[in-house]
């Protein structure tokens, strides 16, 4: 007998297999709610609403320097956690407090809240800004680049700019 007619059932046996999976009982789980993605037009809107500088970012160049942090992070929402945690709705939230997420202690134990600022001290130089951190990456040394990153991440996290007192 040719060996090829004895290869081709132990190849497509375990594909044979994974193709029942699935099958059989009924899914239990429900379905995700649909995640709303936005438009380009709600995106200029969010971004004029920023506060200066990042109302003045350029998404696309914040798209493009955030790709070097796509190896670590995600940023959809329900996304998973890498190397490091996702960064959906990172405006607001204390350092170190992404639940299941395993911090460095010096994370952990940081005492503030991320905001615009602090995301640029610490995309500047991880390192120096919190010493003791696990985060490998060295850091964006361009202004520009920053404000881009942070006008992004503002768009693309589900950041919600405070509305202003009523007059």
């Amino acid at each position: 007998m040719p060996r090829h007619a004895l290869v081709a059932p132990l190849l497509l046996a375990p594909l044979l297999a994974l193709a029942a999976c699935g099958q059989g009982e009924p899914s239990t789980t429900t379905p995700a709610a649909p995640v709303h993605v936005l438009t380009d037009a709600e995106k200029a809107t969010l971004l004029a609403s920023l506060p200066a500088p990042y109302n003045a970012g350029d998404l696309e160049n914040g798209r493009r320097a955030f790709a070097r942090c796509r190896a670590c992070h995600t940023i959809g929402e329900g996304g998973p956690d890498m190397a490091g945690p996702n960064l959906y709705g990172v405006f607001g939230r204390k350092a170190g407090d992404r639940p299941r997420y395993n911090y460095s202690n010096a994370m952990r134990t940081a005492n503030f809240t991320w905001d615009a600022e602090k995301l640029d001290h610490w995309l500047e130089n991880p390192r120096t800004f919190l010493p003791g951190n696990k985060m490998t990456f060295p850091g964006l040394p361009d202004a520009a680049d920053r404000r881009d990153v942070i006008a992004f991440l503002k768009v693309e996290t589900g950041y919600k700019p405070e509305a202003a007192p009523a007059a």
